[in-house]
């Protein structure tokens, strides 16, 4: 069974980094695109970043764009996602997600992605 599990977030002040960690186990991350997304209370998911499974196809939304970095250790069969110059923002939680469909590069959107960690939250404040 797929399963995901989300690690590395807190507390960080406005302009610092974060690096958050997405372990997977019961499939293989070349197997499929792994996304990240944020949920801020009251707020839609948002998709942030992909990584398609081979790791040559990435995606960055344009509020990340820049300032996010997200890659794999296929060995430890990890997703990370390096967050710097962090802007201050109401907490989200950040969230990995496994792409349904194996083989192609999965669009950031929540209902093409069936499996999620259960998040980690960020709170980027003085």
């Amino acid at each position: 069974q797929s399963q995901l599990v989300e690690s590395g977030g807190g507390l960080v002040q406005p302009g610092g980094s974060l690096r958050l960690s997405c372990a997977a186990s019961g499939f293989t991350l070349r197997d499929y695109t792994i996304g990240w997304f944020r949920q801020a209370p009251g707020k839609e998911r948002e998709g942030i970043s992909s990584i398609s499974g081979s790791g040559r196809t990435i995606n960055y939304a344009d509020s990340v764009r820049g300032r996010f970095t997200i890659s794999k250790d296929t060995g430890k069969n990890t997703v990370y996602l390096q967050m710097n110059s962090l802007k201050p923002d109401a907490p989200a939680v950040y969230y990995c997600a496994r792409a349904a469909a194996v083989g192609f590069m999965t669009p950031l959107v929540p209902a093409r992605y069936w499996y999620w960690g259960q998040g980690t939250q960020v709170t980027v404040s003085s």
